[in-house]
């Protein structure tokens, strides 16, 4: 009888380095745009229940864990039984929901502070590498949450297990690699829903309550700061927290630089790294050294490597970091502008629909239509050579 395990399950094993061997039975195409960096694929058809791929018995050892994972979890089990039945495998275990579940698998993991009322929660999409926040405070025992995906109840959850009432939910812009949860939980818990004002320049097709440069929002005495951050988009907004931490959204991640081209086309795109160099230059690294940069995204490759972070560790630099060891941020601005143009990644799949869902312009038929929009990684940081990131 095949067991089948959670996603969130599969996670633990990887993070404990317990010994098992990894399937993934989608096709190789699949398997190539995207995969966990533990498996090996070998093909099966759930379709015709019968092995499609080349399955190699030498890398199953007598006494070694097999795991099946596939897109929705359909061919993976059929497959684990496939292996039990001709004797691979005494016992063999399926991932509930397949890849599909595993996109949606969230770390979450609190941020210290120095401010004892200020709360701070990095929600981790390991899979994607989205990152969201949850900002609170403990006094006042309200919160605002920032960059909320589709999975809406690790943010309700995060904000739930501190006692904290949300009472607020922001997003930084206009994502281009996955669909923003924002605007929909915003409504069902009847609470503001805010971008920065500069995102009117992007013609959003829906009401929000903006937020001006330099304004702010009030969690009881924490103070979260609307910063103006042009490049990744016009209407790029970070949120400094009560001057601890900045929540960079694409502009500045740990180890990468957010790309420009895919608002700023054609003529206008090196207009776009100019304007980027100008607010990583003149707005963001004039913070203080000791400003944390929390950022909307880590890198994760095709192959499911992640780059210069640990999943379910805080993933921040600092101003100060930074400056020291990016060297890509210490370019002179037309080397800079010429490097952002030499060593960008391709584009995030689907990109072009899911800007148009988060502008109101497109509504995806259904949760299915949406979990196509976004399966694969943001490619966020483009290889180790490239400071310019994807999404």
């Amino acid at each position: 009888m095949v067991e089948t395990i959670t996603a969130e399950r599969l996670r633990d094993m990887i993070d404990a380095d317990e010994e098992f061997v990894l399937f993934d039975t989608r096709s190789p195409d699949s398997f190539e745009d995207w995969h966990i960096a533990e498996a090996r694929n070998v093909e099966y058809s759930g379709d015709d229940d019968e092995l499609v791929g080349d399955l190699d018995p030498d890398v199953i050892g007598d006494d070694d864990t097999v795991v099946t994972i596939c897109a929705t979890g359909n061919s993976a089990g059929k497959f684990a039984q496939f292996l039990e039945d001709e004797g691979y495998v005494s016992e063999a275990k399926s991932v509930e929901g397949g890849m599909e579940a595993w996109s949606m698998v969230y770390d979450e993991v609190p941020i210290a502070t120095e401010n004892d009322d200020l709360v701070v929660v990095q929600l981790q999409r390991r899979s994607k590498g989205c990152l969201g926040y949850l900002v609170g405070s403990k006094r006042a025992g309200e919160a605002a949450l920032v960059d909320v995906t589709r999975a809406t109840d690790a943010f309700l959850d995060a904000a739930a297990e501190r006692g904290l009432e949300i009472t607020r939910i922001l997003d930084t812009h206009i994502h281009a690699d996955h669909i923003s949860g924002g605007r929909r939980l915003a409504d069902r818990l009847g609470v503001p829903y805010h971008l920065g004002a500069p995102a009117e320049t992007r013609d959003p097709e829906f009401e929000f309550d903006p937020i001006e440069p330099n304004d702010a929002v009030e969690l009881g005495d924490v103070e979260i700061k609307a910063v103006h951050t042009p490049g990744h988009t016009t209407g790029m907004t970070s949120y400094l927290v009560d001057d601890e931490a900045l929540l960079t959204g694409d502009t500045l991640f740990v180890e990468s630089i957010g790309r420009t081209e895919l608002q700023f086309a054609d003529a206008d795109a090196r207009d776009g790294a100019r304007i980027q160099y100008e607010t990583l230059h003149r707005t963001i690294m004039t913070e203080p050294n000791d400003v944390k940069i929390l950022p909307g995204h880590f890198s994760v490759t095709d192959d499911g490597e992640y780059v210069d972070v640990t999943p379910g560790q805080p993933m921040f630099s600092t101003v100060g970091y930074i400056w020291e060891n990016n060297e890509i941020l210490r370019l002179p601005e037309d080397e800079f502008v010429d490097h952002m143009f030499e060593n960008l990644p391709s584009k995030p799949p689907n990109y072009e629909r899911v800007i148009a869902t988060n502008a109101g312009e497109y509504e995806p038929e259904d949760a299915d239509e949406e979990t196509e929009l976004e399966l694969g990684p943001n490619r966020c940081a483009a290889t180790e050579e490239s400071a310019v990131a994807d999404d």
